[in-house]
């Protein structure tokens, strides 16, 4: 017997709410062992639980996994829709006034997992989505980030890892897509320009500054607030001082994230036989010097984002725990004997080619592929330079306060023009150290910042 939402509303008398009603969400206990363990399952048996709670369309061809993954959240409590392909889903969620979580397969006969996702989006604008991915499809997990998949989970997955990923899918906001259609509305698509969406006002979370107006920057703002609002591993890649920290801080803050721990950690300044207990932790007695156990950054980032800067240059023997930790959600300390779960959101940053890396040896290429879900490029500073006067004058006031001086004209449109023209191959820091070198150097009662100020090196001197 197939599970359609019409069975579970005749069951549930759910016939007689209104169109978009909904009764209060009640869970039931935890899914059967039989369907954990991968044995053989049935589809659910409607009769023994009464699903009120959010509704799940689950999108597969391979009727075995549609039937397990629907007998553990029916048991669950959520009201269950199956489809065997993207075009029966489609079919089912036009006919839908509600639908919370989509749970498809990426690659299926008719329609893959993003043309799936993209038709049921038209009905269902803030549907958060789940991608079940092959290995040999995690590249294409980049394309479904992109278009607001909450997460993505492997194949042979872990029927409790489902579980765990609908619930924290629903604890987040939903999509900002266009307008909801359901079967009974009589609404119109709202479909915005791409005008529209690049004149859209963009608004940074509280505390994160991110200074600027050029193009290149409002693209980036865009990418990582974009990015921000699933769960994937982010990689954020750039010259050096283009702001990835920054950028990272944005991501955690506009994130459901937010209110957990952000811990950074720069894999390149600590040598290789700290960095792995830095990550990991260790317990007592573990190595010379370990007077008591310690966690690592990755458990005290539980519930949280742990930023990675400069991880390319982490060394083999790291990567490999690395990579498990992204994979499996869990760490071991070094010299412990048990597995520790972790709830990590991975931002990643570096300004080496990481693919040139996996040819030469020096960088693994299962890990680089767990890194480069989301690859965020941030733009030198030359390539946007109309944000030189924001931020010559963030960083002036900023300096002058430090050094307790006072410029009230700011920076002197000569001084602007030298800026303006200097290639900045330091970007954004190389700017910061520039500001800070001219507020010293300024003679003393001069009230603004003048060329003849500014380093010799930016001014070609």
């Amino acid at each position: 017997m197939a599970i359609t939402r019409s069975t579970t509303r005749e069951r549930n008398g759910a016939e007689s709410q209104p169109v978009g009603g909904r009764a209060p969400y009640a869970f039931a206990p935890s899914p059967a062992k039989q369907a954990e363990n991968g044995a053989p399952a049935v589809e659910p048996a409607v009769e023994a639980v009464l699903p009120t709670g959010p509704t799940v369309l689950i999108v597969d061809d391979e009727p075995n996994i549609r039937r397990v993954l629907a007998a553990v959240l029916t048991r669950d409590g959520y009201q269950v829709i199956l489809a065997d392909g993207g075009k029966d889903a489609v079919k089912k969620a036009k006919n839908e006034p509600i639908l919370d979580v989509l749970i498809t397969d990426f690659l299926m006969p008719d329609m893959n997992g993003l043309e799936t996702l993209e038709a049921v989006r038209k009905y269902h604008g803030g549907i958060r989505a789940l991608f079940i991915s092959g290995h040999g499809t995690v590249r294409s997990a980049v394309e479904a980030m992109r278009l607001g998949a909450f997460d993505y989970i492997t194949k042979p997955f872990d029927v409790e890892q489902v579980r765990e990923t609908v619930k924290r899918a629903l604890k987040s906001a939903p999509l900002s897509a266009p307008t909801q259609i359901s079967a009974k509305s009589t609404a119109t698509e709202t479909i915005a320009s791409p005008q529209d969406v690049e004149n859209a006002p963009i608004v940074l979370p509280p505390g994160v500054s991110m200074i600027g107006d050029a193009p290149a920057t409002r693209l980036l703002q865009r990418r990582l607030l974009a990015a921000a609002s699933s769960r994937a591993t982010v990689l954020l890649l750039g010259e050096s001082g283009t702001g990835k920290e920054v950028a990272a801080k944005l991501i955690h803050e506009a994130s459901p994230r937010r209110r957990g721990p952000f811990i950074a950690v720069s894999c390149a300044a600590l040598p290789e036989t700290l960095l792995e207990s830095e990550l990991f932790g260790h317990e007592k007695s573990a190595f010379t010097g370990a007077a008591g156990a310690k966690p690592g950054r990755f458990e005290l980032a539980d519930g949280g984002t742990l930023f990675l800067d400069e991880i390319g240059d982490i060394p083999h023997i790291t990567q490999v725990k690395l990579l498990r930790a992204l994979q499996e959600r869990e760490i071991s300390r070094i010299g412990g004997i048990k597995s520790i779960k972790v709830d990590v959101r991975v931002v990643g940053a570096t300004n080496r080619d990481l693919w040139q890396a996996v040819q030469e040896g020096s960088f693994r290429l299962d890990l680089y592929y767990r890194l480069h879900v989301v690859p965020v490029i941030l733009p030198p500073l030359r390539e946007r330079v109309e944000d030189i006067p924001a931020l010559a004058a963030f960083f002036l006031d900023r300096s002058a306060k430090d050094n307790e001086r006072v410029f009230p004209d700011g920076v002197a449109p000569d001084a602007l023009a030298v800026l303006a023209a200097h290639d900045w191959q330091g970007n954004i820091r190389e700017l910061q150290n520039a500001l800070e070198y001219a507020v010293v150097m300024s003679p003393p009662g001069r009230r603004d910042i003048q060329a003849d100020s500014l380093p010799d090196r930016v001014c070609g001197r």
